[in-house]
């Protein structure tokens, strides 16, 4: 079982100075180095092993761009949150690879390329608690606080103190605070929606967690089940990493070059937040409970019981020889059963989408980055 999808490329050429000795590959299949394995041929990668060759490359590419020379430019780690159209041919990718972690007393400081879960583990073998629930997320630690990732009554903005970043305009590199970053749900003023115009680029992420062993506040019900805890109890930190995994893994969110159901981005849709009187009219027409869940601006409900309830359920659509589906764990996950396309993907997740707001008049929006297409 794995928790994190890395490919090693080919290196076809060594960069030169301008991009501080980052490796160039030419004309790379992006497909392989995403969790959904959709995308193009780009015309060549750039990976950065160290903070340094990060900046040199996007500082070089960006006075290209200034002066109208080369095509588009996407950053990725781990490509867990990523549609790319198979159109974007003359893409230029760089790809962070600075992996460090470091511990300083309570405040673990993970560079952008360090694979997620091994930042939360490396974390709890510190004794140190507020990331374990958010065990098995695949994807790089620099993308945590772009979409502000979180799961299971957590999220990164509880515990991110602050963000190195590089400023794409100035080329200065500097920590930003963490109340600068206008956290929201699975938002923050770094994400973009199409992924190619980012004005700040992660290079290090800084939390500061709690040194005295134990885990975050409790919050969601499936999990403290799971445990035999009450709400807003705290537990070991090492108990809620292995409760968590084997709740993702059951529902094909962990990781598995083998299981299909794994082929994803994760959940496909962020759980819609509405305004009281909404919620109150799904709870009257309906013949069961409404999961929902408290919002600063209203009710959130559960994007995938409203997918399931407006027909869609686990394996959707159930002919066999279709190259997307939901997953058959979880209703929520579009899937790649092998050769699928972006078009294949957002052609479902439109079918999805239109199905929900025509039974309930609630529009799902996505999670992912779609680059180069929109849903």
């Amino acid at each position: 079982m794995n928790v994190a999808y890395q490919v090693r490329l080919p290196l076809r050429a060594v960069g030169g100075s301008q991009f501080a000795g980052a490796h160039v590959a030419e004309s790379v299949p992006l497909a392989p180095l995403t969790t959904l394995r959709v995308g193009p041929i780009s015309q060549r990668v750039i990976t950065c092993a160290t903070t340094e060759q990060v900046v040199a490359a996007l500082r070089h590419l960006d006075a290209e761009a200034d002066d109208g020379r080369g095509g588009p430019l996407l950053v990725f780690a781990g490509g867990s949150n990523l549609v790319i159209a198979e159109t974007l041919t003359d893409l230029t990718v760089v790809r962070l690879a600075n992996d460090g972690i470091s511990i300083d007393g309570n405040l673990v400081r993970a560079e952008a390329g360090a694979v997620w879960d091994e930042v939360v583990r490396t974390a709890i073998e510190h004794g140190l608690g507020g990331l374990e629930c958010m065990s098995g997320i695949p994807g790089s630690a620099g993308a945590t606080p772009v979409q502000n990732v979180g799961a299971y009554g957590a999220e990164v903005s509880d515990t991110i103190t602050r963000v190195r970043l590089l400023d794409r305009s100035s080329g200065a590199v500097r920590w930003v605070a963490a109340h600068e970053l206008g956290f929201g749900y699975r938002s923050s003023m770094l994400k973009r929606a199409d992924g190619l115009h980012v004005p700040a680029v992660v290079l290090e992420v800084e939390f500061a967690l709690d040194a005295s062993g134990r885990s975050a506040p409790l919050r969601y019900g499936e999990l403290t089940a799971a445990l035999g805890a009450t709400s807003g109890e705290r537990a070991d930190p090492r108990a809620v990493r292995e409760a968590v995994l084997g709740l993702r893994s059951r529902k094909g969110m962990v990781l598995d070059d083998a299981d299909h159901d794994t082929w994803s981005v994760g959940s496909f849709f962020t759980n819609p937040v509405v305004a009281a009187d909404v919620y109150d009219r799904l709870a009257s027409q309906s013949d069961r409970p409404v999961p929902h869940y408290p919002a600063p601006d209203g009710v959130k409900l559960a994007a995938g019981w409203l997918v399931e309830r407006a027909g869609f359920g686990k394996g959707y659509p159930d002919d066999g020889a279709a190259r997307c589906r939901l997953s058959t764990k979880h209703a929520l996950a579009l899937t790649n059963r092998g050769g699928a396309t972006a078009h294949d993907i957002l052609a479902l997740a439109r079918t999805v989408r239109d199905g929900v707001r025509d039974v309930f008049g609630i529009t799902l929006k996505p999670e992912p980055v779609l680059v180069g297409c929109v849903l």
